[in-house]
């Protein structure tokens, strides 16, 4: 499946990170790139677990971000975030219906 992260480039995370050279905090792409698949699936967000990720390539204010991943059964998801035609990381996570804390 693919679809878009829209993170603007007024985030305030941009601020400080890091000043005259902005870079998106790899926190706020994980967030976004988690609430995005959670949304798509139906599952509720307290029951997602990040698995692995690695981190390749900055992203900068204003670049368009495409969200690709798939599932590998039974309660895994791969996924890649692009930014400017490079990926900007890559990682699994997985369903966990055993949580029963809030998120």
């Amino acid at each position: 499946m693919i679809t878009t992260i829209d993170i603007s480039a007024e985030h305030p995370a941009y601020e400080g990170h890091f000043p005259g050279n902005p870079v998106l905090p790899g926190v706020i792409l994980i967030d976004a790139t988690l609430h995005a698949i959670a949304n798509l699936i139906g599952v509720p967000l307290n029951q997602c677990c990040l698995t692995s990720i690695k981190f390749l390539n900055v992203v900068r204010p204003g670049q368009a971000l495409t969200l690709q991943f798939q599932h590998e059964p039974p309660s895994t998801f791969r996924f890649a975030i692009v930014a400017h035609g490079q990926t900007a990381a890559k990682g699994l996570f997985s369903i966990d219906t055993q949580k029963k804390y809030a998120s």
